[in-house]
């Protein structure tokens, strides 16, 4: 371009000394192959207002998409609330530990009162014991075998020997004590 300007300037009649200014006209610069500056910004055609319109905020600014006009846009995400966790199980909190001989009764003892008031059915998971409040949850664990249960104090006893606890036949059978009638037991005192 630096090269054209003197030859432009003397063909509009412009000195380089700026004396003179003449009006040049578009069609007189023809033939130098200059290309006037408002073809630049302004298009030949028409716009329609659609495709001067800037995109707004929230389109999506993706350089693959060449018309914002027809481009669709990606669907929101499906937000799925989570439900709550259910609470987890409360550990039972052990206050004492004792060891000894358990037995067990049942089948003559059906039907009559425990200490407590309570009928004695069968196939309860209660026990007896000596000095235990009524109500209280005891971890019994058959130490011969390794089987657990807990059990619900309601009853007075054993009154033989130095048993710890008597078992309800519900009981004695899931520690699989009912056939030997007696096992080595260790009591876990629950709160």
């Amino acid at each position: 371009m630096a090269r054209f300007f003197p030859a432009i300037a003397a063909f509009a009649g412009v000195s380089l000394a700026g004396l003179a200014l003449y009006p040049v006209l578009a069609r007189d610069l023809d033939g130098f192959g200059i290309t006037d500056p408002l073809d630049l910004v302004l298009p030949s055609e028409p716009v329609s207002a659609l495709e001067v319109a800037e995109p707004s905020i929230e389109a999506p600014l993706d350089p693959l998409i060449t018309d914002p006009v027809t481009a669709i846009a990606e669907p929101e995400p499906v937000v799925v609330p989570i439900p709550p966790q259910p609470p987890k199980p409360v550990v039972p909190l052990v206050i004492s530990t004792h060891s000894g001989e358990a037995s067990w009764y049942g089948p003559g003892f059906y039907g009559n009162r425990t200490a407590n008031g309570e009928v004695f059915r069968p196939g309860t998971m209660t026990a007896a014991h000596r000095t235990l409040p009524f109500g209280t949850r005891v971890r019994v664990t058959n130490l011969w075998n390794g089987r657990k249960a807990v059990v619900r104090i309601n009853d007075r006893g054993p009154f033989a020997g130095d048993r710890v606890i008597d078992l309800a036949h519900g009981a004695a059978s899931e520690l699989g004590l009912t056939s030997s009638g007696i096992a080595q037991v260790r009591l876990e005192v629950l709160r």
